[in-house]
């Protein structure tokens, strides 16, 4: 039996199986990086961090409104892409994270500075950053400002982290 046809006769039984269950380790069997990674991937410079508490999680989504900050879990079961690397925030002046990308192109990226280690955003006490590092309001910015290019071999960007300062978002 070819691969399209077992792919063809497999198509109901993961169509009975329903959609993936949500968890917080959707994502992140994709995003590992290889030593020496040689593929498309970020090297996703944290700067400008409030202190060295909680974890960091950085997050890729298609570089589109619609899909940008989606739910993980639809995004994964629409085929969309999903990348997720979770550390705890290293003693680095600079905190370096690869992710890596299923290939060559555009794409939006989050980084959460959880302080609290909750898995979730309180505006209160974590820090937000976007590549492209957006000037940030009361809504998320467009995909468009907060989007990178990635090349066929591992790309630098700059997150610089924003905190609840008065009524809005920005850098320390």
């Amino acid at each position: 039996m070819t691969r399209a046809l077992l792919g063809a006769a497999m198509l109901p039984l993961v169509a009975a199986a329903g959609p993936i269950p949500s968890s917080p380790d959707l994502g992140k069997a994709e995003a590992r990086c290889r030593p020496n990674e040689s593929g498309p991937a970020f090297l996703v410079d944290v700067e400008g961090l409030k202190d060295r508490k909680g974890r960091l999680k950085v997050e890729v989504y298609p570089a589109n409104d619609d899909d940008f900050l989606a739910d993980d879990n639809v995004l994964i079961n629409a085929g969309k892409i999903f990348r997720r690397v979770e550390i705890d925030v290293p003693s680095d002046p600079v905190p370096r994270i690869c992710v890596r990308l299923p290939a060559p192109g555009n794409y939006a990226v989050s980084v959460l500075h959880d302080r609290d280690s909750n898995r979730k955003f309180g505006w209160r006490t974590d820090g937000i950053g976007f590549s492209g590092n957006p000037r940030l309001g009361f809504s998320k910015p467009k995909s468009s400002k907060a989007s990178a290019t990635a090349g066929t071999r591992p790309t630098n960007i700059d997150v610089i982290m924003n905190y609840q300062r008065g009524l809005g978002m920005r850098p320390l």
